[in-house]
């Protein structure tokens, strides 16, 4: 009797995945966190219209999603003033960026990402066998120049760039961004991972020709919509460019209630205001804590704000296991030096609160 034969590839692959979720903590841990304040999910939720959509499109749930996304590709159109050529709907951006490398990338193919960015990327290339090249950060942001110099030194397809970026929050405005993609070199794409600039300054998001090959736009409902559980995102660029995906997404992968709820999300722009308010309320209040016990929060343009603990990669990781003992999910950058942070997703009041009791009592018993 033989068993299944991986290709070559997958059996060079390590058997992991990117994050460990905090319901896999509780299962080892046999009880629930008492605050999930580290997936960076928007703990303020979405718009009770997206809710009612979504309990309304249930009684149809028998049937299969429509495979072209066709309303919600047109709202979004509409939205972005743009055809709804431009637009692929996807499994939130993580599935995005696996059928984007799966599109790009061949094994040995070069891509630049920075050292210590969102690691699901880093998993899709891995998996298409592409050869990934890491730039450091550069006063805890993601440094553009320096990614695009590396891709034209070792010939890149594809450079990963997010702004606002996770996990340290830090952000450029759109025009930074635009004046720099004279740089990208040919044959080069640049992702642009704009997972929250809903919550960002005005004035992130960047003005890209929807018409320019160079670049493709990634964004997500998951975000400062509040529906990560639904798994929405989409692509925004060139209509060839987002007419390849066809080739080889899954038509069906989206759910029709998903799709009804991102519909009535989007329409509901009183329910954003009202999320970008409280978000900047817990931005404040998380800034609030850390000064309390001595510690720095970092400028953020996210639902989540990255805390300096003054020390190096090993206290942060004490900071946080003492966190977690206490039944408070946090999660931290995971590179040097950015790795000195722990990060604390924005939430309401009572979540925040048992962040700053069990905070002082961690950093009590560490000293």
């Amino acid at each position: 009797m033989t068993g299944p034969r991986f290709t070559k590839l997958a059996q060079s692959l390590p058997a992991t995945v990117p994050f460990v979720g905090p319901e896999a903590q509780e299962r080892a841990m046999g009880h629930p966190f008492d605050a999930r304040l580290g997936a960076n999910e928007n703990i303020f939720g979405p718009s009770p219209k997206a809710i009612a959509a979504m309990q309304a499109a249930a009684t149809g749930i028998w049937m299969y999603g429509d495979p072209e996304n066709h309303d919600l590709r047109h709202a979004l159109a509409d939205f972005h003033a743009v055809a709804p050529e431009n637009i692929v709907v996807g499994e939130g951006i993580d599935g995005l960026l696996g059928y984007l490398v799966r599109l790009l990338i061949e094994p040995g193919d070069a891509v630049v990402t920075s050292l210590g960015a969102y690691p699901t990327f880093n998993y899709h290339v891995a998996g298409f066998g592409g050869a990934l090249h890491t730039v450091p950060y550069r006063d805890d942001c993601e440094d553009l120049p320096a990614l695009l110099a590396k891709a034209a030194e070792v010939n890149a397809k594809l450079v990963y760039f997010a702004n606002p970026d996770n996990p340290m929050g830090s952000w450029r405005t759109g025009a930074d961004i635009l004046s720099e993609l004279d740089a990208i070199p040919e044959g080069c794409v640049l992702v642009l991972d704009e997972a929250y600039v809903e919550l960002a300054p005005e004035g992130t998001a960047a003005p890209v020709d929807i018409n320019d090959p160079r670049v493709i736009r990634m964004r997500t409902f998951s975000k400062g919509y509040g529906m990560a559980g639904a798994r929405v995102g989409y692509a925004l660029g060139q209509a060839q460019f987002i007419r390849a995906f066809e080739k080889i997404r899954n038509h069906f992968g989206m759910n029709r209630a998903a799709q009804a709820g991102a519909l009535a999300a989007l329409a509901d722009t009183d329910w954003l205001a009202r999320t970008r308010t409280n978000v900047a309320a817990a931005q404040e209040s998380i800034s609030d804590i850390a000064a309390r016990h001595g510690l720095a929060a970092l400028p953020s343009a996210t639902n989540f704000v990255a805390i300096d603990c003054g020390r190096d990669g090993q206290f942060a990781k004490a900071v946080l296991d003492g966190l977690v003992a206490r039944g408070i999910f946090v999660r931290m950058p995971f590179v040097e030096p950015q790795n000195r942070c722990i990060r604390i997703s924005c939430g309401p009041e009572r979540e925040l609160a048992l962040f700053d009791a069990a905070l002082g009592d961690v950093l009590a018993e560490l000293g």
